[in-house]
């Protein structure tokens, strides 16, 4: 008897989500010339928002088959869209083109370094003309992205602010996550489907305010939802619903290693631009001062000119041809590593599996120098050089597959040991009684005034908001904890904390203080039509 023959199941597809989530601390300061921590807009600007935004057009022109999630957090939007930022950043690129221009000049006779002091020189103006072409306006070109379908852009919280610590405060949280929904919105013309959570920071409960601002998913390190109940069935490789409706999507532990891992990352290769080696703190002061600001003081230029080359204070001159050629073999490495990892479970899996990937944008830049040559590299070799796995975005993800698993997770999130310590310890303690008496205090007015049409109060009201987001920023937390401008952080949060209470106290005595108003609103402007009573 012929046996019937039975066709082997078909291989599923893999699908790839990329997530770049890009954010920087509110730092404005109108009251100063020059202000060093605003110098970390204008970096990324030049090494990380410019480049990848034109690495990003040039494969929209290209017509390559890539889908990218990027999270634009509100306080880094609020930055791009705000005229002051946008002249220093300005005066900020000028300066690093003059400089590189004047290297270009001082290195002459030196064959090596005068190469790279014309790279730098060219590298520079085109950053400087790209954001002069575009009107020193960004977030446009990333809106075009999204409207012509590269790129899903998401939100966070509001200002960033760690969202497991305010959990006893429900108002706070609300307000965080609705004032960045509405200001997403208004900047990139429709409402965003995902969050990034601060931090990765999740606490159980934190959907009922995802789903009061239809935010459709969210995005956790992986034992956020492998310790979760029940376990998931395809354990990182597929989202899941919560209970209360959002689906949670896990972080890959692989192919995050092999970029972050100090030991295992490719940033590491000594063939890379070594970061911490900069011509601001190498050459004379008086040389320098012309391209430094108004205080004159060292600090980072951005032009480097060696290599990592080990793990000693002696460098050797950065040679771009050896970078690039790294950073196509640390592609092609990648794509192999992604291919052994969809095999096996696109084999296995009943459903399409999943793999995703999310980094901090600035990586691709600032921190790594040759990141978006990496990434454009990388794009392409797997857009065109197999067909075991495509790009995705998780909104995509979740239209083509409807039924998944429900699956409560549990608290977490990516910092060092995968909870809250990195955000609540000695270092950074004292702030947390402080913002939750303000918390309590925003939410008491807001009731307390709900039916006010008072212009002042309002006014009072909605700066009232502004500086308390600020305070809750969890950048002041993270930078107090790692020792990284500890001062400028605690200054931030004192400060920050001090209008509030005054602008509370003008409040509960009926007695309007125009002028500290006017000088607030102008120092602290985000979100210009900040709705503050989500606080009620």
């Amino acid at each position: 008897m012929a046996m019937a023959m039975v066709a082997a199941p078909k291989m599923k597809k893999g699908k790839f989500v990329l997530l770049l989530h890009a954010h920087l601390p509110y730092v404005r300061h109108p009251e100063h010339g020059d202000f060093l921590e605003e110098d970390w807009f204008y970096e990324a600007i030049a090494e990380t928002y410019v480049p990848l935004l034109r690495t990003f057009e040039r494969l929209v022109a290209d017509g390559a088959p890539v889908r990218l999630t990027m999270s634009i957090t509100p306080t880094l939007a609020a930055m791009m869209e705000d005229p002051l930022l946008q002249e220093r950043a300005a005066r900020h690129l000028e300066r690093c083109v003059a400089l590189a221009a004047s290297e270009v000049r001082r290195t002459a006779g030196d064959e090596k370094l005068n190469a790279l002091a014309r790279f730098y020189r060219d590298r520079f103006g085109a950053a400087r003309d790209y954001f002069e072409a575009r009107g020193r306006r960004l977030i446009p070109a990333f809106r075009e992205l999204q409207d012509a379908g590269f790129l899903e852009i998401i939100t966070c919280a509001a200002t960033h602010g760690f969202l497991p610590l305010m959990a006893g405060y429900p108002e706070a949280v609300r307000a965080q996550i609705m004032v960045a929904r509405d200001y997403h919105t208004k900047l990139f013309g429709r409402p965003p489907a995902g969050i990034w959570l601060p931090e990765c920071a999740y606490f159980p409960g934190v959907e009922n305010y995802l789903r009061e601002a239809d935010l459709k998913w969210f995005v956790l390190d992986a034992h956020g939802l492998m310790f979760g109940r029940p376990q998931p069935r395809f354990a990182i490789h597929a989202p899941c619903y919560t209970p209360e409706g959002p689906a949670v999507f896990a972080r890959d532990r692989d192919s995050s290693r092999q970029v972050w891992s100090q030991e295992e990352g490719y940033p590491g290769d000594p063939a890379y631009r070594d970061f911490y080696r900069d011509i601001g703190y190498d050459l004379p002061l008086d040389y320098l001062r012309p391209f430094l600001g108004a205080d004159g003081q060292r600090k980072f230029t951005g032009l480097k000119y060696h290599r990592i080359t080990g793990r000693t204070g002696d460098k050797e001159v950065y040679h771009r041809p050896w970078a690039e050629g790294a950073a196509d073999a640390h592609a092609s490495d990648f794509l192999a590593s992604r291919l052994r990892q969809f095999e096996p479970l696109c084999a296995e899996m009943p459903l399409d599996p999943l793999v995703v990937s999310p980094y901090d944008a600035e990586l691709f830049g600032h921190w790594w120098f040759e990141g978006p040559e990496f990434l454009d590299l990388f794009l392409r070799k797997a857009a065109y050089d197999q067909t075991l796995f495509e790009f995705t975005t998780p909104s995509a993800y979740l239209a083509a597959n409807e039924v998944l698993q429900v699956v409560q997770p549990c608290a977490s999130s990516w910092g060092n040991k995968g909870y809250w310590e990195v955000w609540l310890d000695r270092s950074n303690a004292w702030i947390y009684p402080h913002l939750h008496a303000a918390a309590r205090r925003m939410t008491e007015m807001a009731r307390r005034h709900a039916r006010t049409r008072a212009r002042w109060k309002e006014d009072t009201l909605q700066q009232m908001a502004r500086e308390l987001l600020l305070a809750q920023s969890s950048d002041w937390a993270f930078l107090m904890r790692t020792g990284t401008a500890k001062d400028y952080a605690a200054r931030r949060t004192r400060d920050h904390l001090l209008r509030f209470n005054r602008l509370h106290d003008t409040l509960a005595a009926g007695r309007p203080d125009k002028d500290f108003l006017a000088a607030c609103r102008e120092r602290d402007n985000i979100f210009p039509d900040l709705a503050w009573r989500y606080y009620i």
